[in-house]
């Protein structure tokens, strides 16, 4: 059953799966970040930015491009839906001015899915992307909430209890910007974090009351994965530091 204070694997309603990160994964790519919650696990790849963009595109802009691969088979709707809303949400982040009449690719491969699928991939891209340098107006993390059908909100559920949840909702977060050249940046001017929501995706059906209630339990939650993210970019600073010595 749902509706309890331990579920299936043990957890509590408010707990997450344990995070893992790794960067620069990949000697092709310009940077790369395997995120996994569980067993779900995304690999992501960037390359470029290389030089035009697609027609239609702004050529005093910088184009982002998500291709979405997956486990196995060929891409399907649910995944095409993802690669859309993966595709708004990192262009919304990344600051466009900087390299006009250019295109970022982001190739994100599903490993596992256990649920929670977009909110990983998210996580995996943002991490990838500052891992390859590109400029970011902020941070960004994701989180899945679950809604039960008694009422309560889980976090981080994997594909058993999604399949009896009365609804999902991914949320995207912004954070501040955090240099992979020294351990803390303050803000750019002119660039104001935002306090809202980057990216709100719900299936099926909750009420408002319940939707903010997710939006506050996703909020703590996602505080919790941003400082595993800043530990882990911190990381990366102190590596290349101690290289460079």
């Amino acid at each position: 059953m749902m509706d309890v204070d331990v579920r299936a694997d043990g957890r509590t309603l408010n707990q997450l799966r344990p995070l893992t990160c790794s960067r620069n994964l990949l000697n092709r790519a310009h940077g790369s970040a395997r995120w996994s919650q569980g067993d779900t696990t995304v690999l992501a790849a960037v390359f470029g930015p290389k030089a035009g963009t697609k027609k239609g595109e702004n050529p005093e802009k910088a184009s982002i491009e998500v291709i979405w691969k997956p486990k196995t088979g060929q891409i399907g709707r649910r995944e095409k839906e993802y690669e859309t809303i993966l595709h708004q949400t990192l262009q919304s982040i990344c600051l466009l001015t900087v390299h006009p009449n250019t295109t970022t690719s982001i190739i994100v491969q599903v490993i596992g899915d256990d649920g929670a699928l977009l909110s990983c991939a998210i996580n995996a891209s943002c991490v990838a992307l500052v891992d390859a340098g590109i400029t970011l107006k902020h941070l960004a993390v994701a989180i899945c909430c679950g809604l039960t059908v008694g009422g309560h909100v889980i976090l981080d559920p994997t594909v058993l209890e999604e399949q009896k949840l009365k609804a999902v909702l991914h949320l995207v977060f912004p954070n501040p910007p955090l240099s992979i050249h020294h351990t803390t940046q303050s803000l750019m001017k002119d660039e104001p974090i935002e306090h809202g929501i980057i990216t709100s995706v719900t299936r099926g059906v909750m009420s408002v009351p319940d939707y903010v209630h997710c939006l506050d339990r996703g909020r703590i939650a996602c505080t919790k994965i941003s400082e595993f993210v800043r530990r882990n970019l911190q990381s990366l600073a102190r590596e290349g530091l101690a290289k460079a010595t």
